[in-house]
């Protein structure tokens, strides 16, 4: 049964439920204590064990009624060979060296069932991966569990003299229609539980390399699947930095809690007190260029940050085109998803003007920098060959903690046409390309791995 839970644990997990080996160890031995003879019972420890949240339950709930469902197997009734209705004894003879030729005779539904189940393990059923590979599954699980020696005997008994055999050849030839349809229908179960997500993860794995700023945007299926993306690759760094809030200095003794501890027990220090640095959460000034060549970019990066509310102190978001503008109000009264188009209302369309933009957030907003804030720039740094103002990117270089430029564009284009981006750059503690959320996720990961002490 060991290795029953180790197939529900590998369905759980192809269902998008996290199961550590720890989790998947509490749930055996909370097995060992239930049994299995009582369903509801045995699926609650289950449950209890593996699920981590509401989202979880539901999946586990349908993970758990697929792979634990045994609908009975559609047979043939036993021919009536007998008064009995059972098989002629020359019928069983002649099935004698295929179990389950009788087994599908005498209208064994168990054994056939068992059999499907040896057989799929056989036959490697449970590693599908794509819909296209359930015909060539289907037909190895028949083969497995017997289907050719019912063939051989089908013909057999055709070939007999007078039709002697053709009462059993037709019963056979059902039966084996039948199983070929039981088959298809367990090998789709197990698609469902092994590979559903197959295709999910392989679009997934494109929509992370696909180019924000590809010719003709990004298409509106693409986009919906992109923007739920975009908020698990922030969710997943939410929980890779928010377990600690505070990391031991291994080595450095605290001396004064050490001695306090020492009192309880007259002087003596039992109990060894190490100092601990607290890791701050990083507070992030984004500001985003939402020209057309850069919005979805910055619509994306928008999300991200914003999805990160727990590892994310404060996070002030800007827009410009012509002129720069706060979009906190913006981004909480209509979410991120509409938010760009109420920022394009107020200042789209505009001709890019990144020294006008830098200028407004000197005016207004210099004063929210300091030596916590990270400063993330996204844009493509190509200003209509206006004044780019360095003097208040220095600034800017100068007040923060770090300034992060993220630029869609290969570097190679830089230096071209109306592109300053080479001149930013030096004011700059990064300055990389960001052309898909590949890109994104890691450039973020960095952002966050910065704050946490090594």
């Amino acid at each position: 049964m060991q290795h029953t839970l180790e197939q529900f644990f590998r369905a759980l997990r192809a269902a998008d439920v996290r199961i550590s080996p720890a989790e998947a160890i509490d749930a055996s031995r909370a097995v060992m204590v239930t049994g299995y003879g009582d369903r509801p019972l045995f699926k609650d420890a289950l449950c209890a064990t593996l699920a981590k949240s509401a989202e979880e339950v539901t999946r586990f709930d349908a993970v758990f009624e697929t792979f634990f469902a045994r609908d009975a197997i559609n047979l043939n009734p036993p021919p009536e060979g007998s008064p009995q209705g059972e098989p002629s004894q020359e019928d069983l003879d002649a099935t004698a060296g295929s179990p389950l030729a009788q087994a599908v005779l005498t209208g064994d539904a168990t054994a056939v069932q068992q059999s499907m189940e040896e057989a799929a393990a056989r036959a490697g059923v449970a590693d599908i991966r794509l819909t296209t590979q359930r015909s060539r599954l289907t037909r190895r699980l028949l083969e497995e569990m017997g289907l050719e020696e019912i063939e051989r005997i089908i013909a057999n008994a055709r070939r007999m003299p007078d039709g002697q055999g053709e009462g059993l050849a037709n019963r056979l030839d059902a039966a084996r229609r039948n199983l070929f349809t039981e088959a298809q229908a367990y090998v789709a179960r197990q698609h469902d539980l092994y590979a559903a997500g197959s295709a999910q993860e392989l679009r997934e794995e494109r929509l992370v390399r696909k180019a924000l700023n590809a010719d003709g945007g990004v298409d509106p299926v693409d986009y919906q699947l992109m923007a739920a993306l975009v908020k698990k690759m922030a969710k997943r760094l939410a929980a890779k930095y928010s377990r600690r809030r505070r990391a031991a200095r291994k080595g450095h003794l605290d001396v004064r809690k050490t001695l306090r501890k020492s009192m309880a027990h007259e002087g003596i220090p039992f109990e060894i007190a190490w100092k601990v640095k607290k890791i701050d959460k990083p507070s992030i000034v984004a500001i985003c260029d939402v020209s057309k060549s850069v919005a979805a970019a910055a619509q994306f990066l928008l999300t991200f940050l914003y999805s990160l509310n727990e590892v994310v102190d404060r996070m002030d978001a800007f827009a410009f085109s012509g002129r720069l503008i706060s979009v906190n109000d913006i981004l909480d009264d209509n979410g991120v998803e509409g938010a760009i188009l109420k920022v394009l209302q107020q200042i789209g369309f505009q001709q890019t003007d990144y020294g006008r933009s830098l200028q407004d957030f000197a005016d207004n907003h210099l004063d929210r920098l300091d030596r916590r804030t990270t400063v993330i720039f996204l844009g493509d740094g190509r200003s209509n060959f206006a004044d780019p103002r360095l003097d208040i990117m220095r600034q800017i270089h100068d007040r923060a903690r770090a300034v992060i430029w993220l630029n869609p564009e290969p570097e190679s284009y830089w230096a071209q046409g109306d592109s300053v981006m080479h001149r930013y750059a030096r004011f700059c503690h990064v300055a990389k390309q960001c052309g898909t959320l590949e890109q994104l996720e890691r450039i973020i990961d960095d952002v966050l791995r910065s704050y946490v002490p090594h």
